[in-house]
């Protein structure tokens, strides 16, 4: 039936329809045959998307011209499925490569620095499937002289020899090492003529980026009735050219194929000219190009025809463009018109998707959502990752708000548990919560919030005792109470696992296929100590994608670039968009490899890294062949300016160069075509309505504005009375960070506890300065332990203490011999006649001195005390607690006079620095605070915001409620009367 079958290597073009072509090349070779001919045809295709698409394509052919019966289609990566032997599990292989990566750290840690294990183990995993692929046994690493490579070079060479031993040896196991086997029988022989097959035999899709699938390809097309269908051939590209690639030039899209012209390459159908193909040909020239461009370029026909159909977008920031995008797609569907976004950018592809969302669209994502981000997938990492350390306020409260935690009970009660867990542990800690403050917690709430926190105290019981876990431990171990407590956790209090949303759904099946299967082969992993795990637990789930059934719009589809050669082309007018070109997006950055440099690949036959942007390159080729393009970069990301895809860049070039055939308008027309896009999405980010500039606010609330205020907040109603009337008005207080830190503030409080321990009760006057000291110090590192729990700021805080504690003794007992404290971190009021004000103070330290008619207040500072000027004019504390003084606030003084006051300093050199002080001074100030107090509370002042600040760089934790920003400090305030007033 085919005895007249043309052997040999044929090829299609960029811009056609693949699959289509190969489906319509095949049954023109078909016409006239008997329908039974087509069943004898088998077709192998790269992969199963081709797969797919190549039925499809059949299907379409079948409506078109009447049924008909399909060739066998197989999948090129099956070959060596029917070899005896079982096929070993690659996760069971990367575990086994784990025990010998984790020897060779233990021997030298300086291997693979800032990698761990798993990440060190799958790396080498794919190197050795390399090797498999590419015909590379453990003697091709002979090949590599260490003597030209860095010492760290020869020690990594030197346990690869290991390694490749233990991989490469014996039966094939592994999936690449049994297609290489299964691809080198058949084709013996094929070439002795034994097995040949009754039909035709077809490889499609394939550029042969794989020693092994090379292979197999070579052997196809020397079949009696084989052939070759290569995708994205370049037909006009000059026989110099392809000269030059086979000798080496890995970036340029063509380098593989190059490798597959042995006996030339024939069109699979009659050829078509395409102008569009000719200049992209022209444009990806293998560098040095200049000559190429200037002695073929004015022989291209004019190019506004070629590059009608193209259309660049150069957006200001990534933003931007993923909105320029979106705006094109909905435009398409408004027409019916399919779209295909493909983007090697994983976020930005996100971005499109969040920015379509405005007009209730979504991308069908052929890669799926990583299931490492689902929802299921970040809870396993979050619990996993809660082992061997302490657990901060932002872990518990990421688990705790995972849409997956406590769903086996009642879900709405756990979200209200959760709110106030959060609001109390931000503001009172601790900083890290265990289960003992969870259940002080749980015990002054309601019998619900109770039963919800003994729920989460016990996973934090498991926690705590686990967070000293640092050793090795077997991964089965490991992994069984990972799950425990993951399940304890997804069920919630009183509830059950099997009713959460943990092991539900497209992405809850697929994490816990991946659990079972790690559970399977866990017990050949070596001893893991919890970082380790958490990372084998990520490399896992990142492994894997989940499709949701029906998620996309029909018409809006996302590709990764390795697609464009069966999608960028079909036959349905789709617009095509070519998102992320940008060096370091497409082509993407190449990883660096841990195990080989580039010139050890190349001694010991290996690809180049430069392979991966050949294969990018010919994606790219194809894809801007389609009909309708549209091409898409940023000209800055969140970091700098960013350089433009070097494909990009070299089209822009050569038409910039080409006047004479109409180059420069051409690209002044793609760009003007994507001006429009952007016009439109940059109209679509301005608000719709314009709000007027706020004014500087100085509200005016009802009488009395406050009934209290503190010594320590007449410097806030001075400086900035806005937060004044925030705090004590409207009731607002600023929000404490979610990760509290050992900060300038938590010192401060630290230290005036040390001070207050220091002297409940004082110490004896005869005291020597050593055993100060020693107390101090003592006091300091209790405390420390107490209220500090980041072991360096303990340990920084104690050695800046013990540094100034001679300095402190001795002062402290020059104190204690002048007189007594008598007032420690006491609060106290007085009343302000007339205005049913109290004035409130909390001194730190006030001292009777030795004859007992006068007193001496002092203030403790962790850094820079304040001066005389800011003292008469901002900071009244201290001489406002000398007038309470003189009125007898405190009871244990009674009124007495003040003979002066002090700053003592806890930090710095520990030194004490008097300040100028009257009785005068504080009386005067006493009644400028009445006269203040009056204004505000009596007679109508607005409370201006930021009306003195120290510096005008300095933030108000009010700065966002009054707008600050859009008015500036010399505008003028603008008094507004708020609330009720009579």
């Amino acid at each position: 039936m085919w005895s007249d079958w043309a052997n040999g290597t044929f090829a299609l073009p960029p811009g056609v329809d693949f699959c289509r072509g190969v489906v319509e090349g095949l049954m023109a070779r078909a016409a006239g045959r008997p329908p039974e001919a087509l069943p004898a045809v088998t077709i192998y295709v790269n992969a199963g998307r081709t797969l797919n698409t190549l039925r499809s394509a059949f299907d379409a052919h079948a409506q078109r011209h009447g049924p008909l019966l399909l060739p066998r289609l197989r999948l090129i990566s099956d070959l060596g499925g029917d070899l005896p032997g079982e096929r070993a599990a690659p996760l069971g292989r990367v575990l086994d490569l784990g025990n010998l990566v984790s020897r060779l750290m233990a021997r030298d840690p300086g291997l693979g620095a800032g990698q761990s294990v798993p990440e060190l183990a799958q790396s080498l995993s794919e190197l050795m499937a390399e090797m498999q692929q590419e015909g590379c046994d453990a003697a091709a690493l002979l090949r590599i002289d260490p003597r030209e490579h860095a010492a760290h070079w020869q020690r990594s060479l030197q346990f690869l020899h290991i390694a490749a031993g233990f991989y490469l040896s014996g039966p094939a196991v592994d999936g690449a090492a049994r297609q290489r086997v299964a691809t080198e029988t058949l084709a013996a022989a094929w070439a002795m003529g034994q097995r040949l097959p009754e039909g035709p035999v077809l490889a499609v899709g394939s550029t042969g980026s794989h020693g092994a699938t090379r292979l197999f390809l070579r052997a196809v097309a020397a079949l009696p009735m084989g052939a070759v269908v290569l995708p994205g051939y370049d037909f006009d590209q000059p026989e110099s050219v392809w000269s030059g690639l086979a000798e080496g030039a890995d970036d340029h899209p063509q380098s593989r194929l190059a490798a597959l012209r042995h006996d030339g390459v024939k069109p699979w159908l009659p050829p078509t000219p395409d102008a569009r193909n000719k200049l992209i040909s022209l444009a990806l020239r293998p560098a040095p190009v200049t000559d190429q461009w200037i002695a073929e370029g004015p022989s291209l026909p004019d190019l506004d025809g070629p590059t009608a159909g193209l259309t660049l977008i150069e957006a200001d920031q990534p933003q931007e463009e993923a909105e320029a995008i979106a705006v094109l797609i909905r435009e398409a569907v408004e027409r019916d018109q399919p779209t295909r976004l493909f983007a090697a950018d994983r976020g930005l592809v996100r971005r499109v998707d969040a920015a379509l969302d405005r007009w209730g669209l979504s991308l069908d994502d052929s890669a799926g959502e990583p299931l490492h981000l689902s929802a299921p997938g970040l809870f396993l990492r979050h619990v996993a990752e809660l082992f061997g350390q302490k657990l901060a306020i932002d872990k518990l409260l990421a688990l705790l708000k995972n849409p997956v935690t406590a769903t086996g009970a009642d879900y709405g009660n756990a979200l209200r548990h959760t709110r106030d867990l959060e609001l109390r542990l931000r503001r009172h800690g601790p900083a890290f919560p265990d289960a003992a403050s969870l259940r002080d917690w749980g015990a002054r709430g309601d019998e619900g919030r109770k039963i919800w926190a003994e729920w989460l105290a016990e996973a934090l019981d498991l926690v705590d005792q686990a967070a000293g876990d640092t050793a090795p431990r077997p991964v089965p171990q490991r992994l069984a109470d990972h799950l425990r407590l993951a399940e304890w956790l997804a069920a919630g209090p009183q509830g059950a696992v099997a009713a959460s949303r943990l092991w539900e759904d497209a992405a809850g099946h697929a994490a816990q296929a991946a659990m079972t299967h790690l559970a399977d082969h866990a017990h050949r992993a070596q001893p893991m100590g919890p970082g380790d795990y958490a990372d084998l637990i990520h490399s896992q789930l990142s492994a894997h994608a989940v499709r949701a059934r029906d998620r996309g719009h029909p018409l809006i589809r996302a590709c990764g670039p390795r697609e464009a050669r069966t999608e960028a082309n079909i036959s349905d007018g789709a617009v095509i968009i070519l998102a992320g070109l940008n060096e370091g997006g497409w082509p993407q950055a190449l990883p660096p490899d841990p195990w080989l440099s580039r010139a050890m690949r190349a001694q010991a036959g290996l690809n180049l890294p430069e392979r991966q942007i050949g294969l990018s390159a010919h994606d790219f080729q194809q894809a801007i062949a389609a009909p309708q393009v549209v091409l898409t970069r940023a000209r800055r990301d969140a970091d700098a300016e960013t350089i433009p895809s070097r494909w990009l860049n070299r089209l822009t070039n050569l038409m910039s160069g080409l006047p004479e055939r109409g180059g420069p308008q051409a690209l002044a027309a793609m760009r003007q075509r994507g001006a429009h896009w952007l016009g439109i999405a940059r109209q679509l980010a301005q608000p719709r309505f314009r709000t007027e500039a706020a004014p500087r606010p100085a509200p005016i609330p009802p009488a009395p504005a406050f009934d209290e205020i503190s010594v320590t907040q007449v410097k806030t109603l001075i400086r900035d009375p806005y937060a004044i009337y925030a705090a004590k008005v409207l009731g607002l207080r600023p929000l404490d960070p979610l990760r509290p830190e050992p900060g300038a503030a938590l010192r401060g409080q630290v230290l005036h506890k040390v001070s207050e321990r220091l002297l409940t009760p004082p110490p004896p006057v005869d005291i020597s300065v050593e055993a100060l000291r020693d107390r101090f110090l003592a006091i300091t590192r209790a405390v420390l332990a107490e209220d500090v729990p980041w072991p360096a700021a303990r340990a920084f805080w104690q050695a800046r203490m013990e540094r100034i504690a001679n300095q402190i003794a001795r002062d402290e007992i020059r104190r204690l011999q002048a007189g007594r404290p008598l007032v420690v971190e006491a609060t106290h009021s007085l009343a302000v006649p007339g205005l049913g004000l109290k004035l409130t103070a909390k001194p730190d330290r006030i001292d009777r001195l030795g004859d007992g008619v006068a007193a001496h207040v002092y203030d403790y500072k962790s850094g820079k005390p304040p001066s005389d000027k800011e003292m008469a004019h901002f900071d009244k504390q201290l001489l406002l607690e000398a007038a309470m003084v003189e009125k007898g606030a405190f009871p244990a003084l009674g009124p007495l006079g003040v003979e002066g006051v002090s700053y003592i300093q806890l930090g710095g050199d520990g030194e004490t620095f008097p300040r100028k002080f009257s009785a005068e001074a504080a009386e005067e100030t006493w009644q400028k605070f009445i006269l203040l107090a009056r204004h505000y509370l009596r007679h109508g002042r607005g409370f201006t915001a930021r009306r003195a600040l120290q510096k005008a760089g300095d933030a108000s934790d009010y700065d966002h409620l009054s707008r600050f920003g859009e008015w500036g400090a010399g505008d003028p305030p603008l008094k507004i009367k708020v609330g009720d007033h009579d």
